[in-house]
């Protein structure tokens, strides 16, 4: 039934069972969801497929130049319309910029409950993402557009790059250092905002981070140092950092007080604002990640906490690590941190925090 027209319209997050990169299925759910995907013929063009659950997918259109492709789309993690845009965009592009790329065009993804949401608020939404897509330099050539019972807006994003400079999760090395973009804490601070308890200058903190453009990546992938390129979202630090650590076949060693976090985390987790993605990305592949004794609960839900919008995890030879942090600063990225380092080559590869 349609609203009445003088209604109050209700809060987005309030019409979604969960919101941004918390609303990923489980990555242990996941896999054995796309278990027989495995089994399909594979051209000799793509060069990066869902075997090490990398950020795109990458087919080589000739000797200079592939195509990166990905989408990524989500429910409301704010309730301003236009905020929602942005962040959904700044996500869905940056698996672009992960694997090295240069984004090119993106179609829209849009599902609205047309009679629980205006037009203009639609509208908003939709011009929200179209802001970050001028920002990064793209148009929206397109899309899709359904009625639905949640609210969901995200992007199909095209990119192009050089195969040569191409950069997957896969790649790290013994003794590479590992990078961190942007810090942790966008799941916390959506649980607490999603509660009403989100202060002023935590929500500010929010829309920087989330729609921050990765623009870096294109200039990391050109430094020859740099061998493995992921974006951390939705399964957290942990689940990223498992991920380069299963396709390169060597554990990462992560140093969790040089872990940048956003201001006021701490007190928020010990508040109760996790976010339930947390516990369960921790019960789909805690069994691959050591953690030191005495390492907290509080923290062990930040390095589950799903990144919307999150930041780029590199893995750099030592050599490397100045270009990679000019690359990082010359973008805005200053707090871009060494975490640790990638450690010796093993059959059960690992995250082991210390």
């Amino acid at each position: 039934m349609t609203a009445p027209l003088d209604a109050p319209e209700p809060r987005l997050t309030s019409l979604a069972h969960g919101g941004g990169c918390g609303c990923k299925i489980a990555p242990g759910v996941l896999s054995s969801l796309l278990r027989g995907s495995a089994a399909l013929p594979v051209p000799p063009e793509l060069l990066v497929g869902i075997e090490t659950s990398d950020d795109a997918a990458v087919y080589r259109l000739n000797d200079y130049q592939a195509l990166v492709a990905t989408t990524d789309f989500f429910m409301p993690v704010v309730d301003d319309p236009f905020d929602f845009g942005r962040i959904a965009a700044t996500n869905a592009i940056s698996d672009v910029y992960a694997m090295g790329a240069t984004p090119i065009l993106a179609l829209a993804v849009v599902g609205m409950p047309i009679n629980a949401i205006s037009h203009d608020t639609i509208a908003r939404i939709l011009d929200g993402g179209a802001s970050i897509c001028a920002e990064a330099g793209i148009p929206i050539a397109g899309g899709h557009t359904i009625d639905s019972v949640e609210p969901i807006y995200g992007l199909v994003a095209l990119g192009l790059v050089d195969p040569a400079r191409l950069k997957r999760n896969a790649d790290a090395r013994p003794g590479d250092l590992l990078v961190l973009g942007k810090p942790l804490g966008v799941g916390v601070l959506s649980a607490a905002l999603k509660k009403g308890k989100l202060p002023p200058e935590g929500y500010a903190r929010m829309i920087d981070v989330t729609t921050r453009l990765n623009r870096p990546g294109p200039a990391l992938a050109a430094i020859d140092g740099l061998h493995a390129m992921t974006d951390v979202t939705g399964f957290g630090l942990g689940g990223h950092a498992l991920e380069m650590a299963r396709g390169s076949g060597c554990d990462l060693l992560i140093d969790w007080q040089a872990v940048p976090k956003l201001a006021g985390i701490e007190a928020l987790i010990a508040d109760g604002h996790v976010t339930g993605a947390s516990s369960r990305n921790w019960a789909s592949y805690g069994d691959g990640v050591t953690l030191p004794d005495g390492f907290a609960d509080g923290a062990r839900a930040l390095l589950t906490d799903p990144q919307t919008s999150g930041g780029l995890l590199v893995a750099c030879a030592p050599e490397a690590l100045a270009d990679v942090q000019a690359a990082f600063a010359s973008h805005g990225f200053d707090g871009a941190a060494v975490i640790g380092e990638v450690g010796a080559a093993t059959a059960a590869p690992r995250v082991v925090l210390r």
